[in-house]
């Protein structure tokens, strides 16, 4: 991409390299070109500003244009004064808060609470561009810049916090982002519904304090209005011994009647016959009804209230059948409205059809953004997933009815691709979520509006599943027929359990698919800790690995498969490692970047962590515990048995192996796991390390590709160990070079490249 121009030639500029269509303006110098005296709405993001599907400010940007909206972009102010949110002016209705594409305190901390040393999401990579919890910080800063102007939260950080949650960094529950943040209104979920009401609603002259009934948002309110009607979340999944339980059909409003039932005691003789009095109210309906949770000061203190909180806002997140949530935070009402419906295909055609120019605004010049330069080339064919994994927030983000858009809209987002400066034919991945939930949906409209399930496919594939993949074949042979297009990779997650279930899938994909690995994510062997997660047992693994060796050697191709493993999960042992660690080594997998568990917010895997309980069954205090992993030494362990091939594990792996009586496995035998002694000089290189473009070269310091190791591969070599034919024809021209000016042994003398072992 060209260096920036000056901001006076920005609409030629524009219309020479992306066609007529602007960028949203970040200046008041692209404002006037724009002949704008003022925005009606400025959206305030931690990211760099790239206008790209990809990215969230992007999208709903683009949507409120659609809408007739003059919308302006404030990204990665400088946060320390309000200056820089008020460099676009006052805006005429209001502030749209957003984190970024990341939760803040994930983007920048690492899953041992470690900085990080760049981010993802800024132009050079460069870390600290935005504060922690960066919501909070860009909606005080609104608010302090105009008071009187409405702040809306949005984004993943403030759908993830929406509601008490455990925050892992201060290792505390935090109240709900809204309460601290000074925001008007939050929108949870992708909501463009949401946000095109809020800004219509807002035009016409609506205070923000009247829109109180739109789906997918959450506010604070006093009290329960009038004609709605609470159920303590206790009379629908008992937690235990607690305080006494109002009757649900008693409208907080009605103080006296409250009163009456809280006094009721155990003096009457329940043996006594009486009088049934029937008392008329409203009919009880769920658009109606709102499920009164703990408060956050009992969810704080009592952990397996927390638990019991978390299993039912999981438990109303289908839109089809879900209630509205309150919870108290100190004298304010916490209210959670309903999920919202998701799109149809028409309405995601519409929302993917706007004038993306899918490139970062020309003012980064040639910076690098990497989670642009990653994403550039693909295309989001789909949103939401029903696989419930528990340590996974995208569920509680996008939902889990799957949102697809249509073969035209995609294949016409291919065709505006190509005429992105830097295309070579490649496309990068047609994904989403899940690469294969493509229109995967339940048989029955109304069996999916009533149904509670967490997942679709845990403990095993729904009977009410449509597991059909044939339109998703369909467009991969669509795609690649393009003129110009000379790949199609799939890079997104493949649920491999839904893919077994299509054999004609599975055959299109490693035939055409796969650019010689492919990742996919059992995360473990063991079922305990499977269970913890709502992930399929190994043996699906091990099916369609067979299914991919089958058809890749059909195809007359070499391909493997990228298997990711998660250490340090709830309900994870120092056995269930060590298993998995014996099943890696047998299997000839080397995982040289392993992952940790990360509790991110709101997840039934995050109040495992945080409470002991289990909130995937019923939570009560004698509920049996869940197997914990906290200490950063047992973290340590959790990873060294993952890379069991790493000397520098190796004292530790020892001594936790005679500690757990499996001292056997401390040798050089084959079936051992590691050797008796350590080296005396440790050589051992990360393969990340050694594929790395050196520190402080001219390359790494001009943007030069930096190569990195794939999980569960072999580490590239450039002594003659290569792993891929292309090394292998590098090394052997190498050995020849060197036996014919003698400087090195003779070719063929020196040790046979190594192929990476893959699972039979």
């Amino acid at each position: 991409m060209p260096a920036a121009k000056p901001l006076f030639d920005y609409p030629k500029y524009w219309a020479e390299c992306f066609g007529p269509a602007p960028f949203l303006p970040m200046s008041r110098e692209e404002m006037d070109q724009l002949g704008w005296d003022s925005c009606d709405v400025i959206i305030v993001t931690g990211d760099a500003y790239v206008d790209h599907p990809s990215f969230g400010m992007a999208i709903i940007g683009r949507l409120l244009e659609a809408q007739g909206f003059r919308v302006g972009i404030i990204s990665q102010p400088d946060w320390h004064s309000k200056d820089d949110f008020m460099k676009l002016g006052e805006p005429n209705l209001f502030f749209g808060i957003a984190a970024g594409n990341m939760d803040s305190m994930i983007n920048r901390y690492t899953a041992d609470r470690k900085v990080r040393s760049d981010d993802a999401y800024t132009a050079g990579a460069l870390a600290g561009k935005r504060p922690d919890r960066a919501s909070l910080v860009y909606s005080q800063r609104c608010k302090e810049a105009y008071k009187h102007v409405p702040v809306v939260l949005g984004g993943i950080e403030a759908s993830l916090r929406r509601i008490a949650h455990y925050d892992y960094w201060s290792d505390k529950v935090r109240r709900s982002i809204l309460m601290d943040a000074t925001a008007d209104i939050l929108l949870y979920g992708n909501a463009e519904r949401a946000i095109v009401e809020v800004a219509q609603r807002l035009a016409r002259g609506e205070p923000i304090e009247s829109i109180t009934d739109v789906r997918g948002t959450a506010f604070i309110r006093k009290d329960t209005p009038e004609g709605w009607f609470e159920i303590d979340s206790t009379r629908i999944d008992r937690p235990g011994k607690i305080d006494q339980i109002i009757n649900p059909y008693v409208n907080t409003q009605d103080l006296s009647a409250c009163s009456i039932e809280q006094q009721k005691g155990p003096q009457d003789d329940p043996e006594e016959a009486k009088p049934v009095e029937l008392l008329p109210h409203p009919k009880l309906t769920r658009e109606r009804t709102v499920i009164r949770l703990p408060s956050f000061e009992k969810v704080r203190n009592d952990p397996a209230l927390y638990a019991h909180a978390n299993r039912v806002l999981h438990l109303e997140t289908n839109p089809g059948n879900a209630r509205a949530l309150v919870q108290r935070h100190d004298d304010r009402e916490l209210w959670l409205n309903p999920p919202p419906i998701p799109l149809t295909t028409e309405e995601m055609d519409y929302v993917f059809a706007a004038p993306f120019q899918r490139v970062p605004h020309p003012v980064y010049g040639g910076a690098k953004i990497p989670a642009y330069e990653m994403i550039r080339f693909s295309v989001n064919i789909m949103r939401g997933c029903f696989g419930g994994c528990t340590f996974c927030s995208i569920t509680e983000h996008e939902g889990r009815i799957i949102q697809s858009r249509s073969h035209e809209s995609i294949l016409h987002e291919i065709e505006e691709m190509k005429k992105v400066r830097g295309f070579t034919g490649v496309v990068s991945d047609l994904g989403g979520p899940t690469a294969n939930m493509y229109r995967l949906a339940c048989k029955s409209h109304d069996i999916e509006k009533h149904c509670r399930k967490p997942s679709c496919v845990f403990p095993g594939i729904c009977e009410n599943l449509n597991t059909d993949h044939s339109s998703l074949i369909k467009l991969y042979r669509k795609a690649r027929a393009l003129p110009g297009v000379k790949k199609i990779l799939i890079a997104s997650g493949l649920r491999y359990d839904l893919a077994v279930e299509s054999p004609e899938y599975v055959k299109e994909l490693v035939t055409h698919h796969v650019g010689g690995y492919l990742k996919i994510a059992p995360e473990h062997t063991e079922r305990g800790p499977l269970d913890k997660m709502m992930k399929p047992g190994i043996g699906t693994y091990d099916k369609f690995k067979r299914m991919f060796d089958k058809f890749s050697k059909e195809a007359g191709k070499e391909q493997y498969l990228i298997p990711y493993f998660i250490a340090a999960h709830p309900g994870t042992t120092d056995e269930d490692m060590m298993n998995l660690a014996l099943w890696l080594k047998a299997n000839g997998f080397r995982a040289d970047q392993v992952q940790a568990f990360y509790p991110s917010p709101m997840a039934s895997a995050t109040a495992m962590y945080h409470t002991g309980k289990n909130p995937l069954r019923k939570v009560t205090y004698k509920s049996e515990g869940v197997t914990i992993v906290k200490s950063e030494e047992q973290r340590r362990l959790h990873k060294a048995f993952l890379r069991y091939h790493d000397p520098k594990g190796w004292p530790l792996l020892r001594e936790a192996l005679i500690r757990m009586g499996r001292a056997d496995l401390i040798g050089s035998g084959k079936h051992q796991l590691i050797p008796a002694h350590q080296p005396a000089v440790d050589g051992y290189q990360s393969a990340r390390r050694k594929n790395s473009t050196p520190a402080g070269s001219k390359k790494a310091g001009q943007g030069g590709k930096i190569l990195t190791q794939h999980t569960g591969l072999p580490p590239r070599s450039h002594d003659g160990n290569a792993w891929d034919k292309r090394e292998q024809a590098k090394a052997a021209a190498e050995a020849r070079r060197k036996a014919a000016n003698g400087s090195g042994k003779p070719a063929g003398k020196g040790r046979k490249p190594q192929r990476p072992v893959a699972p039979r």
